[in-house]
């Protein structure tokens, strides 16, 4: 495998540049790599930067996004279930996109934190038993978000056995005041110590 760790920028993430023909280049060691690799570099921890060669345009987020789209396409290696997607999908253009991007990386980085002391939990209580309590733990998660999704917006958010009541359309949404935003910020601030307290959790 080419040396894909390459020319670094100047917070030390690796410098890969993508030309007209789709071709990805590792600039320090003049080697062409592959998505790949580029998926090797993830894995390993090692923290990189796509930029088009014509236009300078940062392109990592597509670029991972289509690592992702391999790694689905592969027999066995599916992580996003069906429904996920859907949900997912949903939530583009919704009221409430704008706080799924932060919970997704809470979560997931409160997930990552956890993956040693799982590991030995289900090694320790066996496979069954061990899954019983990572079910138990999603649950956790969502019955927090929903709590969450609901505190935020009652009406603009439901999950799909809730649908939300049809909007009153004599009533015009009230603009946000500072008061309100204020507000807003204090309970994404408990919700997020109340993951972190469910993560803490053995």
């Amino acid at each position: 495998m080419a040396d894909v760790q390459g020319e670094k920028s100047n917070d030390d993430r690796v410098v890969i540049k993508k030309y007209a023909n789709r071709r990805l280049y590792n600039t320090a060691s003049s080697s062409y790599v592959t998505l790949e690799h580029l998926s090797e570099m993830v894995k390993q921890g090692v923290h990189f930067v796509v930029y088009d060669a014509k236009t300078n345009e940062d392109i990592t987020r597509t670029v991972l996004t289509q690592i992702i789209f391999e790694e689905e396409g592969r027999d066995g290696q599916n992580l996003l279930p069906i429904q996920f997607l859907r949900q997912l999908i949903g939530f583009y253009g919704n009221s409430m996109q704008a706080f799924l991007p932060s919970y997704l990386e809470l979560s997931l980085a409160t997930f990552a934190e956890q993956q040693e002391r799982m590991r030995s939990q289900f090694a320790a209580l066996g496979q069954g038993t061990g899954m019983g309590m990572y079910d138990e733990q999603i649950r956790q998660n969502l019955a927090l978000f929903d709590r969450a999704m609901k505190m935020f917006s009652p009406f603009a958010y439901a999950r799909p056995e809730e649908p939300a009541p049809p909007p009153k359309a004599a009533e015009p949404a009230p603009a946000a005041s500072d008061d309100t935003l204020n507000e807003l910020k204090k309970q994404m601030a408990e919700m997020a110590a109340q993951i972190e307290k469910l993560a803490s959790k053995s």
